[in-house]
């Protein structure tokens, strides 16, 4: 298996994507192809390793030269048709041909999700891709779909992506009947927009055909109670969603770290605690939970955070290999190809 890293792509590259890439190496089984400037990457591996060539680090981290970036700042149409040799639209390439498995950028998402959807391709039957975050939940995990993608949303929209988040959470996780809410402002049917009006109206329509286990409505803070295995938004309200709780986890953790420090008494105090704090403070960093997956295209793309650090590089490498393992694609495109043949053949009859 081999993971292609694009090394020039987010706020901290190329420094942390090499990092996390070094870090992973030895906990993964795949090679790692860092692409990217092979000079820029060769001069940070002398500065930070103190060695000539990225091989001797690991016969399984190699380099695929580019001489191209696209920058956050670049229209993403624009860049992935006139950047042709920049390390993401070449990883899209690579991705392509069969030359990786799995393609992880921490890059301009714009551009990353139209070099997926228009050089990778959709999944047949999917309307648009989304991206799906796993965040923890009490005693569990929560997979929010749409994450950033999707922006303006339309029903159907709404309905495949809890499709797609049904279809991942079974096959990768063994949850055969995973449970599905939508994203509301309350529980009742009669609240929310008319995006989120009419999307109940359909899953409710479509869940028993469909294979989702859908709760309804869900307002933002019961989705963590342990109970919701997968939480549908637009990617707008999603995105909203996701920033929050990754602002509410980094306040939490701030503030545990000063009130423990805050005098000799409480540092003693704190000390019986250490493992639970230690728990509840791994419990809610987002890091460790990986990149968002692009779910609805024909090859496995992972999405990292822009601001992504060696650590969350780490967990998204290990992520990635096993997304492949699990076939999470390939099964994905066997279902959707159930629905489209039972589509064709109520249309037949």
């Amino acid at each position: 298996m081999v993971i292609l890293l694009d090394a020039m792509g987010g706020d901290n590259a190329p420094d942390a994507n090499i990092k996390g890439a070094v870090k992973a190496i030895n906990q993964i089984e795949a090679d790692v192809l860092l692409i990217g400037d092979k000079d820029i990457i060769n001069k940070k591996i002398k500065e930070i390793y103190k060695k000539n060539d990225i091989s001797e680090i690991s016969p399984r981290l190699k380099i695929h030269h580019t001489t191209e970036i696209i920058e956050m700042c670049d229209i993403p149409t624009q860049a992935i048709k006139h950047k042709k040799d920049s390390s993401m639209v070449v990883g899209f390439n690579l991705l392509k041909e069969g030359k990786g498995d799995v393609f992880i950028s921490a890059g301009n998402s714009g551009a990353l999700l139209t070099g997926a959807t228009l050089l990778v391709g959709r999944i047949k039957g999917i309307d648009r891709p989304a991206l799906a975050g796993i965040l923890p939940a009490y005693k569990s995990r929560l997979l929010l779909i749409d994450c950033g993608s999707n922006t303006n949303c339309k029903p159907i929209n709404l309905l495949q992506f809890a499709q797609m988040g049904s279809i991942y959470i079974r096959n990768t996780f063994g949850k055969e009947n995973p449970t599905v809410g939508l994203l509301n402002i309350g529980t009742e049917e009669t609240k929310g927009n008319e995006l989120i009006k009419d999307s109940y109206k359909l899953i409710q329509e479509k869940k028993e055909e469909l294979n989702i286990n859908f709760l309804g409505s869900v307002e933002g803070r019961d989705a963590f109670s342990g109970k919701l295995d997968i939480l549908v938004a637009d990617g707008f309200t999603g995105n909203v969603f996701l920033k929050t709780v990754e602002g509410v986890g980094k306040l939490v953790k701030r503030t545990l770290k000063e009130n423990i420090k805050r005098n000799i008494f409480t540092i003693l105090g704190a000390i019986p605690c250490m493992p639970s704090l230690n728990g509840l403070a791994k419990a809610m960093d987002y890091k460790e939970y990986g990149g968002a997956l692009f779910l609805g295209v024909k090859k496995p793309v992972v999405k990292a955070h822009g601001s992504s650090d060696e650590k969350l590089f780490e967990f998204t490498i290990k992520q990635a290999e096993q997304f492949v393992k699990n076939k999470a694609v390939e099964k994905m495109t066997e279902e959707f190809q159930k629905v489209e043949q039972k589509n064709e053949k109520v249309l037949d009859n």
